[in-house]
């Protein structure tokens, strides 16, 4: 087995092509993002309702963003210290009402690296004008959204993405477009292959890491061998001794299948890929005892919030990583497979490369 390459992002070099996907709520922080940022890939902090079990959201009145930005200084802090010469980046969601003041934080507390994700970040540049060495670095599902971002960015900012992150829409965890289940296996290798001929074409030197259904080494050299630079894992990471969610949340993910794997509908209009508890039949059936209640007003567009329908997603996330593994959502990736036993990073790491 051959040595995988190392990864460059913008001024910033991994040794490993792995990047630890970003997992809400506080399923990945600083402990996960740190570890891995230490055995050499690149760890991200999911910033999606970060101040939500903060001390800074139980002070009153109840001010959700101002405790999403003070905690996530604190998790970048903490990251830093377990990994203080690690590649450490924050995942900002778009469609979060706070997205632009939570990349001006990552950015201005030592994140290495903002990747964005849940819309298209048109504007992200203007964010972080002041930190040039910050990679910016979006996540994408199509050719069309990476020439706009491209476009848009040299335009009204003289600047493009340091990498894109190409979602395998069939795989992923969580989210994904509606049209996704249309579309046959062949589709990744065709996207990957119109994106970089779209990159050469002007002259753009960047990564496509690709994210979905990534779970072992043959995994990764498969989708290396259809063009990828560097992988997005996310769920594999979960059964480690480092991830940030509750023991029961990790427990219950050591006999994940993907058998046991269900589509639910999403407040944010789409459908989300999830493992099926008694909370993903509540949804399912619309159980009148589904709460509906909106928490944080976290969304730009939220059906919970706008139409009483579906479910607090930020609710439904935190529930599940502080270990209510019944009342709670569990995204999960389309790869997923049962695991003996909850291992350290490094080893799952070195399993990886």
């Amino acid at each position: 087995m051959s040595n995988l390459p190392s990864l460059r992002i913008g001024q910033h070099l991994a040794r490993h092509p792995i990047v630890q996907g970003a997992m809400a709520v506080r399923v990945s922080g600083a402990n996960l993002a740190g570890a891995v940022a230490n055995a050499g890939g690149v760890g991200l902090i999911s910033s999606f309702g970060i101040g939500l079990n903060s001390p800074y959201f139980d002070t009153k009145p109840r001010k959700f963003f101002a405790a999403n930005k003070l905690a996530l200084i604190d998790e970048l802090a903490k990251a830093r210290e377990i990994s203080p010469d690690g590649i450490i980046g924050v995942n900002v969601l778009v469609a979060t009402r706070d997205y632009k003041a939570l990349a001006q934080t990552a950015a201005a507390h030592g994140a290495n690296l903002i990747v964005t994700g849940a819309g298209m970040p048109l504007t992200l540049p203007e964010s972080v004008r002041d930190y040039p060495t910050v990679a910016l670095v979006p996540i994408v599902s199509n050719l069309q959204a990476a020439q706009t971002i491209c476009e848009t960015w040299h335009q009204n900012y003289q600047r493009f993405p340091d990498a894109f992150i190409l979602e395998h829409c069939k795989l992923i965890g969580g989210h994904f477009a509606s049209q996704c289940e249309e579309l046959d296996d062949s589709t990744l290798e065709t996207t990957i292959a119109q994106l970089q001929a779209y990159l050469d074409s002007i002259e753009l030197n960047i990564p496509i890491i690709v994210t979905g259904g990534i779970w072992d080494r043959s995994d990764i050299d498969r989708m290396f061998a259809i063009g990828a630079a560097g992988v997005q894992i996310g769920t594999r990471f979960i059964t480690t001794a480092e991830c940030d969610a509750d023991r029961q949340y990790k427990e219950f993910h050591l006999q994940a299948h993907v058998h046991n794997l269900v589509t639910v509908p999403s407040p944010v209009g789409k459908p989300a890929r999830a493992i099926g508890n008694q909370f993903t039949e509540d949804v399912l059936k619309n159980s009148p005892t589904l709460e509906k209640r909106c928490i944080a007003n976290c969304l730009d567009s939220c059906l919970c919030r706008d139409k009483k329908i579906t479910y607090c997603l930020l609710q439904a996330l935190s529930k599940a990583a502080q270990g209510d593994i019944d009342r709670g959502l569990m995204f999960s990736g389309g790869a997923v497979k049962p695991v003996a036993k909850i291992l350290p990073v490094a080893e799952v790491m070195a399993s990886l490369t």
